[in-house]
């Protein structure tokens, strides 16, 4: 199985509640193709770099899986069929690319946590 991240932007008019759902769906696509989502994350409402549909904001998220190559046909179809979705981005990630993200992921936790403050001498 390969590695794999997806970026999709929702459109803004959805509620907090219809947004997890439509992200929900497509964890559920990936778990039934032999699929596992290995981490997510929901950056929130964001401002887009050039209006989409004629909307200036949207929600992003970002998954990133492993499953098999020719799962993400199939993923993709779904991605476009999606009336909530206005645009998304899928990219294999290489070996350099996996390390890059988990060790992002581990500074930004770590850095979240609260740090211990330093006696003075």
């Amino acid at each position: 199985m390969n590695r794999y991240e997806t970026v999709f932007i929702m459109t803004p008019v959805l509620s907090e509640e219809q947004a997890k759902e439509t992200v929900e769906k497509f964890k559920g696509q990936i778990k039934d193709n032999g699929g596992k989502t290995v981490h997510e994350d929901h950056w929130g409402l964001r401002k887009l770099a050039y209006p989409i549909q004629k909307k200036t904001t949207g929600f992003y998220q970002l998954l990133e899986f492993e499953c098999e190559p020719e799962q993400i046909k199939a993923l993709d179809l779904e991605l476009r069929r999606e009336e909530r979705v206005i645009r998304f981005l899928t990219t294999k990630m290489e070996k350099h690319h996996v390390e890059y993200a988990e060790g992002r992921r581990s500074r930004s936790y770590k850095s979240e946590a609260p740090q211990p403050k330093k006696a003075k001498s």
